[in-house]
């Protein structure tokens, strides 16, 4: 999927990659990007030199016959995890999981709004990714992704050529909250540097309150 997909990918949509040599080359690390579309799950492992681990719905990995092999070929081929979802024990396991890959000495992507935005605005960042951060010591890489929703517009349709850029920031490190791990207030002051990076990176408008449930938009 590496050589042959990501190199297809790049000749093809030529994104615009900047800050490169800001991921470390080994070592655990962890990417915290905006998220304006679906394909920004497969624009970030196309770029990234590393594996790149997402958590991604169990649903893409349960499919039937030819088409569910193809699709968990597709997903386990960049990197996707299978979670599941929609209950506090899913959310434990699912840090779960991203402290593993990180513990090993891996690359993982998370996305703090939760959800894509559907109107190009930055929301406020859930606190997991604090937790995450925190608990392994793993450096934070701000991701910023500018054209990703022209190029796949609400998740619909083949992904269209259309200019793009993926900016990586600086390392963020949080070691000075050594021994702080189990605080509220320090996981919504990590989680609001790593926003305030990440709007750095983008010039979204940002909004300070969660992205809204599609359900309740």
């Amino acid at each position: 999927m590496k050589r042959v997909a990501g190199r297809l990918g790049r000749a093809v949509y030529r994104p615009k990659v900047e800050g490169l040599e800001n991921i470390p080359a080994t070592g655990p690390v962890m990417l915290a990007s905006n998220h304006l579309a679906f394909v920004d799950s497969i624009v970030i492992p196309m770029v990234v030199p590393r594996r790149v681990n997402f958590l991604a719905k169990a649903e893409y990995f349960e499919g039937k016959g030819v088409k569910g092999a193809l699709m968990r070929g597709f997903f386990g081929g960049l990197g996707h995890i299978p979670v599941q979802r929609g209950s506090g024990r899913a959310a434990r396991a699912a840090l779960d999981t991203a402290e593993e890959v990180l513990n090993k000495g891996g690359a993982f992507a998370i996305y703090p709004e939760g959800t894509r935005s559907l109107d190009g605005r930055l929301y406020r960042g859930h606190a997991g990714v604090a937790r995450i951060a925190l608990a392994t010591g793993a450096p934070v890489v701000p991701v910023g992704l500018i054209g990703t929703d022209q190029v796949q517009k609400n998740g619909r349709g083949l992904p269209r050529i259309r200019p793009m850029t993926v900016r990586f920031g600086k390392p963020l490190d949080f070691s000075r909250y050594e021994g702080m791990a189990e605080s509220t207030m320090i996981h919504r002051a990590v989680t609001d540097e790593i926003m305030y990076a990440i709007l750095e990176l983008t010039g979204q408008e940002y909004v300070d309150s969660y992205r809204p449930h599609p359900k309740a938009a």
